[in-house]
């Protein structure tokens, strides 16, 4: 049900949040830019089969552990994806657009033109997984609970509401004036809502295996420490008809088995133990998947092409260490990291060479000139952008191919020598303080391992003794989340419409935040402000400069050293699993996925 133009009028009137806001209608969707790209009357998702068969399990490997059911909190390494699957937000996110929300616990959505307040109208069928329905009163606690004691990316999102008000029984709104903030509302939108009844806050940040009572399509109902958790269909889930769900949530139940070694991982997909395997190892892809069920086709493989920024994967200097405090030595150890020797033997050239934040879409800054909206951005902040970059004819150094490139080498010694360092016999040292050049590498992973070890063997040609820490999952993501690292190889995936998330991942304030994603420490008046720019735009092509802007200066910053990205998303499956035939604009969706065999 919409909201009635009366109740917007005599919220306007009534100059809730401090300034008056003309009345908006109520609508079933919100998009960041522009206009959603289905209607009110919309049936189901593009890219979902809404005759898909119910019924049946699937069952998931993940590499790595758990030791915690609550992934809203700093604490614990929690399982996958209880968001979703159990915790259900006011809106579900169309993954044929860059950033468009639609109904899903909130029936409507309201906004005024600033987007200085957004109204969302509960729908009256919405209910938690015992039967109580969900309320203002369940929003506006979770939206207090999570600001006070969520992830650090809660408490940067959920602080720049002014004020949260229930509205009658259905509704609920948030004042956001002052936050300049336009994807605001539509992050309010994706806030878990936790039941009120079910939480105490006193504990909330405890780390457990309890299961959270949520009002999503699965519950709960098996969890093995550390090994495995359960999720069943629930057969009373109060939006299975919803037009976001049609052809969704197909399986009866989804499990999900964790490996702690990569070898036994694979092993256990070619044994059938688990359904479905996403490939991130071009050479595992081109030759180990050579086994009888892919010969007798009860495995196939598959490669779907998807339109997202490829994101940033790169080996990541902690600047916190006065080792990386000098963006010259960052540089000078990109020249040392041989990505063409890499690629060729390792990967069979397969991989492509990532060279922006943003890559592989209209907002990566790589090859394309700063336009003059960007240079007005950048115009307070001389000095933040390196020409080459500005220019848009920076590219990561290209090797021989060899293992042994002298040209790299060399680039490399002439930025250590302005940097304060000299050869010292076999050894790279500090001139003044006669320290040698000595760092860490913190692994987890085979893969990791493996990169690491090569590039060890690089930077030993040019004396610097760099050593691989490996540990296991747990204790690498206590030291991430803690910054207690040199460096480290980490993923930053991206969005067609990034936005309060790039705060979490290098804004000032998060590089002292423990459990934020900004590892490598970045504090920058230059990237706050094309953030900010981003977050105000009213337009793509705003937008897009904003984006392009911020992706300039963290490049002039080599902050990381740019690895690289499978150029299609890699999946092999068992054929009793199915998909549709329309792959989304973010690439394959397993909620979509249905058992061939189920009844």
């Amino acid at each position: 049900m919409l909201l009635r133009g009366a109740l917007g009028t005599l919220l306007a009137a009534s100059g809730f949040g401090g300034r008056p806001a003309a009345a908006a209608p109520a609508r079933h969707a919100i998009a960041m830019h522009g206009e959603p790209a289905w209607g009110p009357e919309f049936s189901s998702a593009s890219y979902a089969n809404p005759a898909a068969r119910k019924g049946g399990q699937l069952v998931h490997g993940v590499l790595g552990t758990f030791d915690s059911l609550n992934p809203f909190i700093v604490k614990g390494l929690p399982a996958a994806n209880i968001k979703n699957y159990v915790i259900e937000s006011l809106l579900a996110r169309g993954y044929d657009e860059p950033f468009t929300l639609y109904g899903l616990l909130a029936d409507s959505v309201e906004t005024d033109e600033a987007r200085s307040y957004v109204t969302f109208t509960i729908d009256p069928r919405a209910r938690f997984a015992d039967g109580r329905p969900v309320t203002p009163a369940d929003v506006i606690f979770s939206w207090e609970l999570l600001r006070d004691k969520g992830r650090p990316n809660y408490r940067t999102y959920y602080i720049k509401v002014t004020r949260a008000q229930a509205i009658g029984a259905r509704s609920v709104r948030f004042d956001l004036t002052g936050a300049d903030d336009r994807e605001l509302p539509l992050i309010i939108g994706l806030m878990p809502v936790l039941a009120k009844h079910a939480i105490n806050p006193d504990t909330f940040e405890d780390t457990s295996f309890e299961p959270l009572l949520g009002s999503g399509p699965y519950t709960i109902t098996a969890v093995k420490p550390g090994e495995s958790v359960t999720f069943k269909r629930d057969p009373n889930y109060w939006g299975s008809a919803l037009p976001i769900n049609r052809g969704l949530w197909n399986f009866d139940q989804i499990k999900f088995d964790y490996y702690r070694d990569g070898n036994t991982h694979f092993e256990a997909f070619k044994k059938g133990s688990y359904d479905v395997r996403t490939e991130t190892d071009p050479g595992r892809w081109q030759t180990a998947y050579d086994f009888p069920a892919l010969h007798e086709g009860r495995v196939v493989k598959e490669e779907f092409t998807y339109g997202l920024p490829k994101g940033m994967q790169g080996l990541v200097f902690n600047t916190r260490r006065p080792i990386f405090a000098d963006v010259r030595v960052r540089e000078a150890l990109l020249h040392l990291f041989d990505f063409e020797w890499i690629n060729r033997t390792y990967f069979f050239s397969l991989y492509k060479r990532t060279a922006s934040y943003f890559d592989g879409c209209d907002l990566s800054a790589h090859g394309v000139p700063a336009n003059a909206r960007e240079r007005e951005l950048l115009a307070p902040f001389p000095g933040n952008v390196r020409d080459d970059i500005m220019a848009g004819a920076w590219a990561p150094p290209v090797s021989d191919g060899s293992g042994g490139d002298r040209a790299g080498l060399r680039k490399a010694f002439a930025l250590f020598a302005e940097a304060g360092y000299a050869l010292k016999g076999t050894e790279l040292v500090h001139r003044a303080s006669g320290r040698p050049f000595v760092f860490e590498i913190l692994a987890t992973t085979r893969d990791q391992d493996r990169l690491a070890l090569a590039f060890v063997r690089n930077l030993k040609r040019a004396g610097i003794d760099a050593r691989v820490r490996s540990v296991d999952a747990t204790q690498f993501e206590r030291r991430r989340i803690a910054f207690d690292f040199d460096m480290m190889d980490y993923r930053w995936e991206q969005s067609l419409s990034p936005g309060n998330e790039q705060y979490f991942y290098w804004g000032s304030e998060a590089a002292t935040q423990d459990g934020t994603r900004n590892y490598m420490g970045v504090k920058s008046k230059a990237v706050d402000a094309m953030i900010a720019a981003m977050l105000s735009a009213t337009s793509r092509e705003d937008f897009v400069a904003a984006t392009r802007a911020l992706d300039r200066v963290l490049l002039s910053g080599f902050y990381v050293i740019p690895l690289y990205f499978p150029p299609k998303q890699w999946v092999a499956r068992w054929t009793r699993i199915e998909h549709p035939s329309r792959t989304s604009l973010f690439g394959y969706l397993p909620e979509t996925w249905w058992h061939g065999d189920a009844p």
